[in-house]
């Protein structure tokens, strides 16, 4: 739930691959190859306030470091390496990762949801960058109005995500998955000039390592938005129209749950809500009045 400006343009990106990978999900893969493994990555949205969010998706690729030590390329300039991936280098190898290319709603992916963005074989190793190519087709809908979205003067037609090697959960032999939060809220914003600009935020992370927390907001028409927060971790979840909601990917500890609502209903908090990983911790009916 929780890069930079050039990230920006991979948030929409992301969004978009993850849509148009759901075809892939029949995926066959032959991970049991000499120096292959399998990668699943999952793209799931901390939601905003907006009706849709279209993100044009070109490409998606990333980069395996193979050496025996990642950690000894901590200090290398992943810029650079994210900004040539055409460059051969003898511990380091770019995979394309299956993508149908398209503009998705990544609004789609909220309140627990999420879809594969990608199921590939690639060359075994530690995962250092996410390369997300993005086109110029996107878009948000708010109160029923479309609105284009830009990239900030100067920034890249691509977003990297610079992990550390070891996000992903091992699951199965020589199998290996990784979840990517967008952040909506944080990471669309609108700048003086009233135009709508993507600076993405991601959250990295695995369902069996971090906690959930549900629940239902009644009566459904209060349209609550939900902020689940302490010292060190905040996330965002809006109700459906049923009032159901659910965030993902939260740190153990114990939160506040403030409830912002409309249509004149009365603004709750809840404090001492524990969540530990990898359990849920459901709310249930959250009766408001008016």
């Amino acid at each position: 739930m929780k890069i930079k400006n050039t990230i920006i343009a991979t948030v929409l990106v992301i969004a978009a691959l993850i849509s148009f990978s759901a075809c892939q999900k029949n995926f066959s893969s032959n991970a049991s190859a000499a120096g292959k493994e399998q990668l699943s990555l999952y793209l799931t949205d901390g939601p905003g306030f907006f009706d849709n969010v279209y993100i044009d998706i070109r490409s998606v690729k990333v980069l395996v470091d193979t050496s025996k030590n990642t950690r000894d390329h901590d200090n290398d300039d992943w810029d650079r390496r994210g900004a040539d991936d055409t460059k051969k280098d003898s511990s380091f190898v770019w995979e394309n990762l299956n993508i149908k290319p398209g503009v998705y709603d990544i609004l789609k992916f909220r309140n627990g949801a999420d879809t594969i963005l990608a199921n590939s074989n690639i060359t075994a190793g530690s995962i250092r960058l996410i390369k997300i190519e993005i086109g110029t087709n996107n878009s948000v809908v708010k109160d029923s109005v479309t609105y284009p979205i830009y990239l900030p003067a100067g920034a890249m037609n691509y977003i990297l995500l610079k992990l550390r090697g070891d996000e992903c959960e091992k699951y199965d032999a020589n199998k290996k998955r990784l979840w990517l939060d967008f952040d909506v809220a944080r990471s669309i914003f609108q700048g003086n000039d009233n135009k709508f600009y993507i600076r993405p935020v991601f959250h990295f992370y695995v369902v069996s390592a971090k906690g959930q927390l549900s629940g239902r907001i009644r009566p459904g028409d209060a349209k609550g938005v939900v902020t689940a927060f302490n010292a060190t971790d905040t996330a965002y979840a809006l109700t459906d129209k049923e009032g159901f909601f659910k965030m993902r990917g939260l740190k153990d500890g114990t939160y506040s749950v403030f409830i912002n609502v409309s249509n004149g209903y009365q603004d709750t908090t809840l404090t001492n809500i524990k969540v530990q990983a990898p359990g849920e911790t459901n709310l249930g009916n959250i009766v408001l009045r008016k």
